[in-house]
């Protein structure tokens, strides 16, 4: 009996042994799923060739906004008061165009009193001129002193001096009385208004500023080692909000700043049409067309920067379509393209869009791109 069990138990292994060989042994599925997983995944990217684009070398600086030339408009009179003010800051304004107004009340009394002080004097000239020329023809007679004829000669003298001083004083104050009305010296834009209505003036005091003839200039400050190629008539660009201002070199500074070493360059500015005058006391920066050389350019999107480089993904063409990470010098920038320096392949297939998610020797599919 125990000989038997022996027996049973051992058939009962075999058995057990051979089902588990069997169920370990991998089946021609598996195999399959498993060369299929070790197969990477093919990316789908778009692809792009460098252009060859002719660009203008740029000099970039920084300056401030200011006027090209200010007018200081003051008072000539004092001890008047304001009366009128007539214009704001930001107005455009003619020459000749009245500003403001003073009071006249005074300064009319006073044109009164001289105009009569001028009659009076007119009259005594009359007066003195007769005397003058009756003594002149008794004088050869003897019937009047020589004494006499001096003294009526000399107050016919002084009768005449009265009258030109009378006309002096009265051609003043009329001019004084013209000066009450505070007009511009130019065309130009009122930049700063110190006149306030009821203010009594100085002869003298500053009342307005003016931008002469509503121009604008940029005071760019240029580092020496830069200057070349920036000289008069050079072309500029300076970004605005309203888009692109253009304008030209009219002088270069012919010295240095003593505090930073940089050289002030006047440029005026030419709005094109449409396009305001930018405003004065902006800090803005544009760029001197110094050359025009070629570049070779990329879209932006197909620079990838990793670790402080920049990067593009060139397809390899073989068994599988792959990328080379290929590292490049960036230079100038316009709108959305980058410029390739060095001895970067021109028929190059770069990719253009998802180098973000590549790394080297990744497998791609290449869709159709940009140009």
């Amino acid at each position: 009996m125990r000989k038997r069990n022996l027996i049973i138990t051992g058939l009962v292994g075999v058995v057990l042994a051979a089902a588990a060989v069997w169920l370990l042994k991998p089946s021609a599925g598996s195999d399959a799923v498993t060369t299929e997983a070790s197969v990477p995944a093919a990316l789908t990217v778009q692809a792009t060739v460098p252009k060859v684009e002719t660009w203008p070398v740029e000099v970039q600086a920084s300056g401030w906004l200011a006027p090209w030339a200010e007018a200081v408009i003051a008072s000539e009179l004092g001890g008047e008061r304001i009366v009128a003010v007539n214009v704001e800051v930001g107005d455009t304004v003619k020459a000749g165009d009245v500003l403001a107004e003073l009071s006249r009340e005074s300064i009319e009394n006073s044109i009164a009193e001289l105009e009569a002080t001028l009659e009076s004097a007119r009259a005594a000239l009359e007066t003195a001129t007769g005397d003058a020329e009756r003594a002149r023809k008794l004088s050869g007679g003897g019937s009047i002193s020589q004494q006499e004829v001096a003294s009526y000669l000399s107050t016919e003298r002084q009768a005449q001096a009265s009258v030109t001083v009378a006309e002096a004083q009265l051609a003043t104050k009329k001019l004084s009385l013209a000066n009450t009305r505070i007009v511009a010296v130019s065309d130009g834009v009122v930049s700063e208004v110190s006149a306030a209505l009821g203010q009594v003036v100085s002869q003298g005091q500053e009342l307005f500023r003016l931008i002469r003839d509503s121009r604008i200039e940029w005071q760019a400050e240029v580092p020496v080692f830069q200057l070349r190629g920036i000289e008069t008539g050079t072309k500029v660009v300076i970004p605005s909000p309203f888009g692109d201002v253009g304008g030209t070199v009219r002088r270069v500074s012919t010295e240095a700043s003593q505090t930073n070493g940089r050289v002030l360059v006047y440029v005026d500015p030419i709005p094109p049409e449409g396009v305001p005058m930018p405003k004065t006391g902006i800090l803005v920066t544009g760029s001197f067309i110094v050359d025009e050389t070629e570049a070779v350019t990329l879209p932006a999107t197909a620079i990838t920067l990793q670790d402080g480089f920049s990067y593009v993904f060139v397809i390899q063409s073989g068994e599988a379509t792959t990328v080379l990470r290929e590292r490049v010098e960036t230079g100038r920038r316009r709108g959305d393209r980058v410029e390739i320096l060095g001895d970067f392949a021109k028929d190059a297939q770069v990719v253009v869009s998802g180098g973000a998610f590549l790394s080297d020797g990744s497998v791609v599919k290449v869709v159709e791109g940009q140009e």
